[in-house]
């Protein structure tokens, strides 16, 4: 049996590792390099209920669940996230630290505290802040770090450190260089001579501080780059995610993909999917652009996991047309009752949707109920219906149609492409990229 999987996000990293190493025959087809390099590096259960900070995330996650029908962890149930996580921890145990069924806090860059599930070792030592004296100290060559606001903001955040200052440093990452990127400084702390510079120039400003946060760029390829800079300092350290690209979650990136290549993935990197064949009802075939032609990759089963509209594998037109744009898959609007193909929605900033006259030239006629409410509403903090748009499965992770049929019999959709969450403001994408790949490769595989 062949897999053929679209996306290598984590969800389509999980979902290709996971079945390689059960024995299938699986491809990987992606334009680029996932979603990974953009995240945190850590992994998100849920970190929010409404606006209750988690702690417990898979007790939240089955209150979620009876709560709200509609959203994923509805139909993915608790096992499969748990499974999904504990078995990713398993894979990279020097990249994730943690209790799954836990939440801890860690800083951000700004200085507010962040809940999350999994994390780096390298972040471990800023979940417990409380009542310590914290040092947050960064080049002042680094982009988008500033240790005197993220400090400020640390020391004001509930249950955060006793006192928390901010220290910056003269120190480029490379001779002469005035503005670099994070992972410019994470390639040069791979090199103990910089790591000795650093250690120095740090220690001699943190000074009785019980902990010092860092940014997220303490080595790239060497993971243990953290530890030597820790132990240079004599004190903990933590990292800080900082903006994309994120060094954590290049590590967290290479680490799978080096994995699921040491299964058996054949990764076909740089083309894009642009169509497919199908017979009986079933996907026969995917097809790729590659060299100037297209070329047919033949499939058995496939996962399909693009991300949402970050990736543009949901578009929204000018007309307010809301379309998946390879299989062309029904799109759900998620609380309204109703499921169309390109469905036409005009979002407004005040009031109900608006339908796109019947007939006109640029929709065709269309017979699809208005929504129960404005995709987009004036509030901007209001849990917007627009971002929980994406194609609704069975119970087997298929798309379906309108009647509730699958639209194709082995087509599994995974990760952001689901309908029903708010993934950032819930803090819940890992788990479900996770929980969903998890059970998408369960069902291929029979169990």
């Amino acid at each position: 049996m062949a897999t053929v999987v679209v996306g290598a996000g984590l969800s389509g990293l999980a979902a290709a590792l996971r079945l390689a190493e059960a024995g299938e025959r699986v491809t990987l087809l992606t334009k680029g390099i996932g979603g990974l390099p953009l995240s945190a590096g850590t992994v998100d259960v849920l970190g929010y209920a409404g606006d209750e900070r988690v702690t417990r995330p898979y007790e939240a996650l089955v209150t979620l669940a009876a709560a709200a029908p509609d959203h994923p962890y509805a139909l993915l149930g608790r096992d499969a996230v748990e499974a999904a996580v504990a078995w990713l921890q398993a894979q990279v145990p020097e990249l994730l630290a943690g209790q799954p069924g836990v939440n801890v806090t860690l800083p951000t860059a700004v200085g507010a505290l962040r809940p999350t599930c999994l994390y780096p070792p390298s972040m471990a030592a800023g979940a417990d802040l409380a009542g310590k004296a914290v040092a947050i100290v960064g080049p002042r060559q680094l982009k988008d770090f500033y240790p005197a606001l993220c400090a400020a903001n640390l020391a004001r955040t509930p249950g955060g450190p006793a006192a928390a200052v901010g220290h910056s440093l003269d120190l480029p990452a490379r001779p002469g260089e005035a503005d670099a990127s994070g992972l410019a400084y994470a390639r040069s702390l791979d090199d103990p001579e910089c790591r000795a510079r650093f250690v120095a120039a740090v220690a001699a400003v943190v000074g009785d501080a019980e902990v010092v946060g860092l940014p997220a760029v303490l080595g790239y390829k060497d993971l243990n780059a953290w530890r030597a800079i820790q132990e240079g300092l004599g004190k903990p350290v933590f990292e800080i995610t900082l903006i994309p690209p994120s060094v954590p979650g290049l590590r967290l990136n290479d680490a799978l993909t080096a994995l699921a290549k040491a299964a058996g993935v054949r990764i076909v990197l740089g083309s894009k999917v642009t169509g497919y064949t199908a017979e009986g009802g079933k996907v026969t075939s995917v097809t790729l652009h590659q060299a100037g032609h297209n070329q047919p990759w033949p499939a058995d089963h496939v996962v399909y996991a693009p991300g949402g509209f970050e990736s543009g594998a949901l578009r929204v037109d000018s007309y307010g047309h809301v379309k998946e744009t390879l299989f062309d898959l029904p799109v759900a609007a998620m609380g309204s009752g109703t499921v169309a193909t390109e469905r036409v929605l005009r979002a407004t900033a005040t009031g109900p949707d608006t339908m796109a006259p019947e007939g006109s030239a640029a929709t065709g006629p269309d017979t699809t109920p208005a929504p129960a409410q404005p995709l987009l509403t004036g509030d901007f903090w209001q849990d917007q219906a627009l971002f929980k748009l994406g194609v609704r499965v069975d119970a087997a992770l298929r798309p379906i149609d309108e009647s509730g049929r699958p639209v194709f019999t082995n087509l599994y959709a995974t990760g952001s492409l689901l309908a029903g969450a708010i993934r950032w403001s819930e803090k819940s994408g890992e788990g479900i990229a996770l929980g969903s790949a998890w059970a998408a490769a369960e069902v291929i595989l029979g169990r």
